[in-house]
């Protein structure tokens, strides 16, 4: 992430995605992805043991068996 520039990886990944992104809203889109990158720096550096597995699965409906319903 060291070095990523925000402007070239938002237009690579709209191009790649096929993702039209209205030139009024580029700016927007560069500096909030500008602000996200120091936060997933912070994630993705985030030490976790060797022990700790994966959930199966995530469905954001349901909390500790409880689930909500609209």
């Amino acid at each position: 992430m060291e070095g990523l520039d925000p402007e070239v990886y938002v237009d690579s990944v709209a191009k790649a995605l096929q993702l039209p992104l209205h030139p009024d809203h580029r700016p927007g889109v560069i500096e909030n992805f500008a602000r996200i990158l120091p936060i997933a720096k912070l994630v993705l550096e985030f030490p976790l043991p060797q022990t700790v597995e994966p959930a199966p699965t995530f469905d954001p409906l349901c909390v500790s068996g409880t689930e909500f319903l609209p």
